[in-house]
Parts: structure tokens; C-alpha cells; sequence
């Protein structure tokens, strides 16, 4: 009689869409910028691309593109080049004018960027923050070999959500204002959780977006007090992922990077019926789990450690109330499992 083996599988996650990734093709230096021009137009906006006496030979270029409810956040990356985007190109692009009708906030990551937009002319240099209208005719020149994040948001709902937008040429400067750095960070932060964002968590990302710029462009008008703290939510996970490994991480250290007080730092959590030390375990248990169903992921007990348990015989207790299944069996299960397909 066939005997059904059981296996562990862990959790079953939902997983956001892969992002989308684009190049530019190999060729000669005019297909170079051909091939750039038609990656601009598909994930940023229409430009007529060409070279300066900074334009090497072989151009290089790269976009990735991730969607968070109705927002893009593009991270692009570029040699030098100029760009124009003038109202012959934009009447030419007539049939794409919805998804060309955007605003950006873009971050400068890395590089030069001089930018005309109206009666705006910018340079940018790493750590600028800007804000963009695609409806307007503009000319970029890429002066150094460039990396920037963009967030970019449907025009028609960010000016009904806040009309000053219509016009981001009147604006003030974005340097120094404590909301765009907040949202600077949450957009970051957003690059690092999307994949594991559920859609009603990847809606409420946006939302808190919406909110951040909203504060960002008039900051004495009343905020969604929700969509602040949201997005601080999602900035301290970041941090707490990225720290995993330290024994010391906990409710004191967070708070202490992120210049908030632990009392502050608990009211946070408590929107969300959970706790700081709560989100700590459950990161630290999803990395061993990864570790554990890898054949050389290690013994269970250096697993443990590297994610920050101290004690094993603790891990074991909270994994196994975790997953339904010990470390010792889930270790088993993928051994047994890759020496089956070997």
C-alpha cells in the first residue's frame, strides 16, 4: 500500500508582481539612444534623446519599475545624455497622454542631473529631492553618470487631493522640508517591502503616499494623522529587516535610531493591534525558516544564531508555535527533500 508523505511547506505568502526591469540593447552608439529614448517613453515620459561630448560610446541605461496600487516607483539609472521633451514630442504622444499625465518626486541617488522645466532650471546632485509635472514641456542633461528613485502619482488625483499642485513651478523648494524627507524614506523603505505587500496593504501604501506629498507641498493644513504613522510603520520595518542579525535589536534600539522615544515607539504599533518586539520575532523566524528549507542553510542552531536567538531551546518553543512543525523537522524535510531530487 503507497504510503502519502507529508512535507512541510511553510506558510503559503502572497507576493506582489515582479518588477519589471528594462536595458538598454547593444548596438552602436545611435541604437544605444534609440533603444534609451523607447525605454524613457514606456516608464518615465517621452524625450528626444541625445548625445553630449559626456555621451560615452557605449551608453548604458536601466530602469526597474515596481507598482504600488495606482503609483510607479521607478528607479533608473543612465550615462550622460540630453533629453527634450517639448510640446511637438508630447502632441506626438498624444495616444499615450493618460499614463504620460504624471507628477514625479524624484530622489537623487547618485550623479549630476540639470533640469529646465518652465521658469525652473535645477541642478541636482545626490540627495536632492524635486518634484516634476509630465505635462509640462521640459530638457534634462545628465552630466554625470546617474542613479535617482521616482514615485510616480496619477496628476489627476494629486491635484484634486491638493490643487497647488496643478502648477509645481510655484512651489517652494522640497530641500530641508521634514515631510519629503519622511516620504524620501518611505519611498526607499516601500522599494524593500513591496514584494511582500498584500494588494490591501500595497492600496494603503499608496494612500499613506498620497498623504506624505499632501503634507510635503502644504504642511500647515491638517494631515491624516492614519496615513503619518503608516508610513513610519513601514520606515521602522525596514529598519528592523535590515538589522536582523543584531542580538541587540528590541524596542530601545529601534526607537534610538529612529529619534523617537519606546513609549512612542509602542503607541506607533498599537493602530495595528501588534507589537515591535512582536514584528522582531516574526522577521527573525520567516529568515531562519528560508535558512532552514536551504540544504546549506547550516545546523538549526547556528540558523538560530544568525538571526538573533540566543537561546535554542527558546527558538525551537516560538518556531514551532509559529509554523506547526520544529526546526529539527522543517531541516529534515528539506534534506531529505534535496536528496530525493539529487
Amino acid at each position: 500500500m503507497a504510503v502519502a508523505e507529508a512535507r512541510f511547506t511553510g506558510p503559503t505568502r502572497w507576493r506582489q508582481p515582479e518588477p519589471e526591469y528594462w536595458r538598454v540593447r547593444d548596438g552602436d552608439a545611435s541604437a544605444r539612444l534609440r533603444s534609451w529614448a523607447e525605454i524613457l517613453a514606456t516608464t518615465h515620459l517621452a524625450f528626444d534623446v541625445h548625445p553630449t561630448f559626456r555621451t560615452p560610446t557605449r551608453f548604458q541605461g536601466a530602469v526597474t519599475r515596481r507598482a504600488i496600487g495606482d503609483l510607479m516607483l521607478v528607479d533608473c539609472a543612465a550615462s550622460p545624455f540630453l533629453g527634450h521633451r517639448s510640446r511637438a514630442v508630447m502632441d506626438g504622444r498624444r495616444e499615450a497622454s493618460p499614463r504620460e499625465n504624471v507628477l514625479g518626486l524624484q530622489f537623487v541617488c547618485k550623479g549630476v542631473e540639470r533640469v529646465r522645466e518652465g521658469n525652473r532650471e535645477l541642478t541636482l546632485t545626490a540627495g536632492d529631492v524635486v518634484l516634476w509635472d509630465g505635462m509640462q514641456p521640459t530638457e534634462v542633461e545628465i552630466v554625470e553618470a546617474f542613479y535617482k528613485r521616482t514615485l510616480l502619482f496619477p496628476r489627476d488625483q494629486v491635484v484634486a487631493l491638493c490643487p497647488r499642485l496643478a502648477d509645481v513651478s510655484a512651489l517652494p523648494s522640497l530641500d530641508g522640508s521634514a515631510p519629503a524627507r519622511l516620504l524620501v524614506r518611505y519611498m526607499n523603505a516601500l522599494a524593500l517591502e513591496l514584494p511582500q505587500l498584500e494588494p490591501t496593504a500595497a492600496t494603503a501604501a499608496a494612500n499613506a503616499a498620497f498623504e506624505l506629498l499632501r503634507a510635503a507641498i502644504e504642511p500647515n493644513l491638517p494631515t491624516d494623522r492614519s496615513a503619518m504613522r503608516a508610513a513610519l510603520r513601514t520606515e521602522i520595518g525596514r529598519y528592523v529587516r535590515t538589522h536582523l542579525q543584531d542580538p541587540t535589536l528590541g524596542p530601545a534600539s529601534i526607537a534610538q535610531a529612529n529619534a523617537m522615544s519606546v513609549r512612542a515607539l509602542h503607541a506607533l504599533f498599537e493602530d495595528v493591534d501588534a507589537s515591535v518586539a512582536a514584528l522582531v520575532r516574526s522577521e527573525r523566524l520567516a529568515r531562519c525558516l528560508e535558512d532552514l528549507q536551504r540544504r546549506n542553510g547550516g545546523s538549526v542552531t547556528e540558523i538560530a544564531f544568525r538571526w538573533g536567538f540566543c537561546d535554542a531551546a527558546h527558538f525551537s518553543r516560538v518556531f514551532k508555535r509559529e509554523f506547526g512543525a520544529t526546526p529539527s523537522e522543517v531541516r529534515q524535510a528539506a534534506l531529505a527533500a534535496g536528496s530525493a531530487r539529487d
